[in-house]
């Protein structure tokens, strides 16, 4: 069975341009869908976050309206609540990337608060493109790629990738509040090579070990492809 390391956000708000906050954190179906089919299929998940702070979850991704209904809220936050390791994360600062086998970030707002700016999300996320192993990142998690940079280069320069589009950003309201767009960002600092799909529908990217994910509709997609090389 595999072991797979879930880097997330301890971002609990964004600041705005305006400089107010906006609460966030990460996105719910983000890390309970991946979370339920990895550790059904028997696979181990050990989530880690910037100084070891307890992940919390954007409250607007439980809304039933976000979640698929009543019956879809109750399901996510039940697989949150039955997550154990979510209690007792490890600090990114000790992580080891040989130790896992694959390594996956969820999105939600709250890595454009934290993640991007998170030298040891960059260590992290350059040590396991280089290795081969499999990387799966999704919406805003990309943002972990600004935190790569080395006198301004990244190793993930010219890799076809998606995210969280700017139409999407519009979609939600944050287009003219956020200080700054995530495709923009990874298209001109990391220079990515920028693919996306339908908004709201799942779309995968997938360049040799990294695998990416537009939205939260494309979390269990990039769960069952991370399955796949496990299989």
């Amino acid at each position: 069975m595999a072991k797979i390391l879930f880097v997330i956000s301890g971002a609990t708000y964004l600041v705005l341009k305006d400089g107010t906050r906006y609460a966030t954190g990460y996105w719910a179906e983000e890390f309970a869908r991946p979370y339920k089919t990895l550790t059904d299929a028997g696979h181990e998940v050990v989530v880690a976050t910037p100084r070891g702070v307890t992940p919390n979850v954007d409250m607007m991704s439980l809304r039933p309206a976000m979640a698929g209904g009543e019956q879809g809220a109750l399901d996510l936050e039940a697989i949150i609540r039955s997550a154990e390791t979510m209690r007792r994360p490890l600090q990114l600062s000790d992580v080891r990337v040989e130790d896992y086998d694959a390594v996956y970030l969820p999105g939600g707002h709250g890595p454009m608060q934290d993640l991007c700016v998170d030298a040891d999300a960059g260590r992290i996320l350059s040590a396991q493109l280089a290795s081969g192993r499999p990387l799966a990142i999704v919406c805003h998690a990309p943002a972990a790629m600004l935190a790569t940079r080395i006198h301004g280069e990244s190793p993930f320069k010219g890799y076809r990738a998606t995210c969280f589009t700017n139409e999407e950003e519009e979609g939600v309201g944050l287009a003219d509040k956020a200080q700054w767009l995530l495709e923009d960002e990874l298209k001109e600092k990391v220079g990515i090579e920028f693919s996306r799909g339908e908004i709201w529908k799942p779309y995968l990217v997938e360049d040799r070990n990294l695998f990416t994910g537009q939205n939260p509709q494309s979390a269990e997609v990039l769960a069952e492809r991370l399955m796949k090389e496990f299989a």
